[in-house]
């Protein structure tokens, strides 16, 4: 299943790409990838877990990057 997240007041190419690398290491995520300059994030998960894998991304992003806004 795909799910697409919003990802307000990222300003950092590099943060993008550190939050890209450490969602695809989360269990469930098959893909994962940060458009830094459209401010979203395209996750793929099995779709059993899809609410725990989100809900672990949301957490990630927090961690990473403490300013950005996370929205569904």
């Amino acid at each position: 299943m795909k799910k697409t997240i919003k990802l307000l007041d990222l300003d950092c190419a590099h943060c993008a790409a550190k939050i890209e690398d450490a969602a695809k290491k989360i269990d469930g995520v098959t893909d994962a990838s940060v458009n830094f300059l459209a401010q979203k994030m395209v996750l793929e998960a099995d779709d059993s877990r899809i609410d725990a894998v989100v809900e672990e991304v949301v957490k990630l992003v927090k961690k990473i990057e403490p300013d950005v806004t996370v929205k569904m």
